[in-house]
């Protein structure tokens, strides 16, 4: 059984942050201190990150459900909670990132290259953050933010500068474990190579890695035998080697129809495979009919343009001329290469109209908000604190969501939906000038922690308040 994984779905979730805390300091001969609600921890992200001691996925196919820490909820006292700890996993480097329908998120490529596949939610401010000189002793705080969850694919490209390539028993097994020091399995048998091999081969100055994957066969690039296994592998190969067998016991084969069919394969693949630099090696000619068909063959491949070398990886003939060939060619594909530029950080501002929601009237008449500041702020929300629900409408009056609203022709008492389907908050719109904690009287004063003031003159002003309200909503309501 192979323990070679190289694609796996995995299913990350990011830690919640922990909900702020409510509280009000309380002391001998000082019973009403001021709110000291902490707020709560930031959930833990779920980070992927190359680590070239890791060979395959082998781990997530296992175990494909992956979650990181919530964060604590935040105490009295203004003590915060403790933020969720991160979940660092480590892929091979050369891990593609996928969403499920294919689109390529993160490429990575290089030790210690981190993609965040999942970010933690956001802590609640407890009501100490949310006091103000307005709003001196709020009684509630906000809730911790649901962390992200997302499903993933990982696919693993190794990364070699030359790919070994041909059918199975060709050879290629044989070849890099005496070009380099790798020991892969070896036996006279088809795909006896079931994972990809690499190697690392010194050739005077220049060295480079050169990979041994599983053979392919006809069909490969439409799935058949291991050939997209296969073929995952090379795409990031800068040189391919055709390894053909001069001393095959199948008639129907040949040197030359064994290379017409693995560059078939490649162009079918596509991903630009078959315009890769590229020579031919005639291996086994240690057999005396191998040498014989080499010498037939050869001056056939060099007239459709290949550089041919005519080796025995059992008796370890020519293998020198073949890696110092294979060095030139990987110096001179690193140098076509394009020079890596310095890392650039690219600013793009907002529009300055860009109120960073949307408002649609959907088919049924609902209107739908649609936005990061009011959907995260619906999900901060307890509802069942009718502060909380106020403080969350002077947001929303703030941010100009009433105002777009009525420019988008809602009326009162229509319906309107802040968030997804899935999880919509929906309520009946009645139009204001000041939002909920406004007109209910300066939410989340607490007049006892107030210079007293005499009965009448409390009676007075809160008599004052009501009045001054009631013309504002006159002068700007327009039914």
């Amino acid at each position: 059984m192979t323990t070679f994984v190289d694609r796996v779905e995995l299913h990350v979730a990011a830690g919640s942050g922990g909900h702020g805390c409510a509280s009000v300091h309380r002391e001998k001969f000082k019973p009403l201190g001021g709110p000291d609600g902490g707020n709560g921890g930031r959930g833990g992200d779920v980070i992927l990150v190359v680590d070239q001691s890791v060979t395959t996925l082998l781990d997530y196919h296992h175990s494909p459900h992956r979650k990181a820490t919530s964060g604590r909820p935040g105490e009295g006292g203004n003590r915060s909670g403790k933020d969720g700890q991160d979940l660092v996993l480590p892929v091979p480097d050369g891990t593609v990132i996928q969403d499920k329908a294919g689109n390529v998120l993160a490429d990575l490529v290089g030790q210690g290259t981190t993609y965040v596949a999942a970010e933690g939610g956001r802590g609640g401010l407890g009501n100490a953050a949310l006091s103000s000189a307005r709003r001196k002793a709020p009684g509630f705080a906000l809730l911790g933010v649901p962390g992200g969850m997302q499903d993933i694919v990982l696919e693993l490209k190794t990364v070699a500068d030359v790919a070994l390539v041909g059918y199975p028993s060709a050879g290629k097994s044989s070849l890099i474990s005496v070009l380099s020091a790798a020991k892969p399995k070896i036996a006279d048998y088809p795909f006896t190579t079931l994972v990809p091999n690499l190697g690392v081969v010194t050739a005077g100055s220049t060295v480079y890695t050169i990979a041994d994957v599983p053979g392919l066969i006809p069909g490969a690039s439409q799935g058949k035998g291991l050939g997209l296994e296969f073929l995952r592998h090379v795409e990031r190969c800068e040189v391919l080697v055709h390894v053909l067998d001069t001393a095959t016991l199948e008639s129907d084969r040949d040197p030359v129809s064994d290379l017409d069919m693995i560059e078939e394969e490649l162009k079918q693949y596509g991903g630009g495979l078959d315009r890769r630099p590229r020579l031919v090696v005639l291996n086994k000619i240690d057999v005396p009919d191998g040498r014989d068909l080499a010498d037939m063959v050869r001056p056939d491949l060099e007239a459709r343009g290949y550089q041919v070398f005519a080796i025995s990886a059992v008796a370890h003939t020519g293998l020198k001329e073949l890696s110092f060939a294979l060095a030139d060619l990987v110096s001179k594909a690193r140098a076509a290469k394009p020079k890596e530029e310095a890392t650039r950080i690219v600013i793009r501002p907002k529009a300055v109209d860009d109120a960073g929601f949307t408002v649609v009237q959907e088919e049924d008449g609902l209107y739908r908000v649609r936005g990061e500041k009011p959907e995260r702020w619906v999900r901060q929300t307890d509802f069942s604190n009718d502060e909380a629900v106020g403080y969350l409408a002077d947001r929303l009056a703030r941010l100009g969501v009433e105002e777009k609203l009525m420019k988008a022709g809602a009326r009162s008492g229509d319906g309107v939906a802040i968030g997804p389907e899935e999880n919509a908050v929906v309520f009946d719109w009645e139009p204001t000038v000041m939002a909920g904690a406004e007109m209910l009287g300066r939410r989340g004063e607490d007049h006892r922690l107030e210079e007293p003031r005499p009965a009448a003159q409390r009676r007075r002003d809160k008599q004052a308040e009501r009045d001054e309200a009631d013309q504002e909503f006159d002068d700007f309501n327009p039914f």
